[in-house]
């Protein structure tokens, strides 16, 4: 009989956790009566907005760009990403003393082109939806001795994104149930490593737009399969194709994933504004979203929720929560 090896393991989280030790924040855990009455459960909710760059994506990316050569380094970075990644990669750049060119799409929100910039990236542009960014980020690499760092097909990237779940599990202890948002796949694969490894009897359900439910078609057909690339407001779940790595992982980790539409993403982002005090932008809402419509039911009596970032503009928060009507 032949084996698979994973991936990643426990103890790659681990190590990731080591590496990030002093330089990734160990964001907060908060509670809220008011969420535990409304669901009747438990809810911890690890508070990733409140990370370095302002998501759960500068984790991945400086756990694999610090373990790359002296010589690797001293030519550059290339990573592509609609905002978060592009952020991360481009602070890890800089924290390590190298050079970052970021491939994003044209329609990336101001905000996160600008913080990327901010860090002292260079941005090449490409179409969304008729473009390929790993190409142009591969032929980047080529012209330029560059390295890449992916957004979540990576071994040390998914090992890194891990570390917010090591840290809930650490702090928060016994959970009957894990949520997580899904995009390419790589904070879930992490994530469910992490608990699975720590608490194999802990469920672990993401949480994808409606608009992007390719992960859960993958896991129904057995295989990945890929849709029209996505039109949501949670821009950074909007891939048509999960991961080859990230979805070896989910697809042997995964109890499940459950949808979530635009309108309950709003709602929940003026929820978390408006009775959390905190700021979220969409992807990093649909955890909360499916947590406050039910789709995760029934609830153990311990729920750990990934808010996975905070990158949304005033202007757009604004749009999007109805907080100019």
């Amino acid at each position: 009989m032949t084996t698979t090896t994973p991936p990643i393991t426990l103890d790659d989280v681990r190590s990731a956790a080591e590496r990030l030790q002093g330089v990734a924040h160990r964001t907060p855990v908060l509670r809220s009566r008011t969420l535990d009455a409304l669901v009747g459960a438990e809810v911890h909710l690890k508070c990733e907005n409140f990370q370095r760059v302002g998501a759960f994506k500068f984790r991945g990316a400086y756990n694999a760009a610090s373990r790359l050569t002296p010589a690797q380094l001293s030519r550059g970075i290339v990573a592509y990403s609609s905002g978060n990644h592009a952020q991360a990669v481009a602070l890890a750049a800089r924290e390590l003393g190298t050079s970052a060119v970021i491939v994003m799409p044209e329609d990336a929100p101001p905000s996160k082109r600008a913080a990327t910039e901010g860090y002292g990236a260079e941005i090449v542009t490409y179409d969304r939806y008729t473009g390929d960014r790993a190409a142009v980020a591969e032929a980047l690499a080529a012209e330029r001795g560059l390295t890449v760092v992916p957004p979540y097909e990576h071994p040390h990237v998914m090992a890194g994104q891990g570390t917010a779940a090591l840290e809930l599990v650490e702090e928060a202890g016994e959970l009957g149930l894990l949520l997580a948002p899904v995009g390419g796949g790589g904070l879930i694969a992490g994530s469910a490593t992490a608990v699975k490894g720590l608490r194999p009897a802990t469920r672990v359900i993401g949480v994808e737009p409606e608009a992007g439910d390719d992960t859960k078609r993958s896991l129904e057909a057995g295989r990945r399969v890929s849709i029209p690339v996505p039109r949501t407001i949670a821009d950074g779940q909007a891939l048509p194709t999960p991961g080859e790595l990230t979805f070896s992982v989910n697809r042997r980790l995964l109890d499940g994933i459950v949808l979530v539409g635009d309108d309950e993403i709003r709602e929940a982002m003026r929820f978390a504004f408006e009775r959390l005090k905190i700021v979220l932008e969409p992807s990093g809402a649909t955890p909360l979203a499916a947590l406050l419509t039910g789709r995760a039911a029934p609830l153990p009596g311990r729920v750990g929720v990934i808010l996975s970032g905070g990158n949304v503009d005033a202007a757009r928060f604004a749009r999007l929560c109805g907080a100019d009507d």
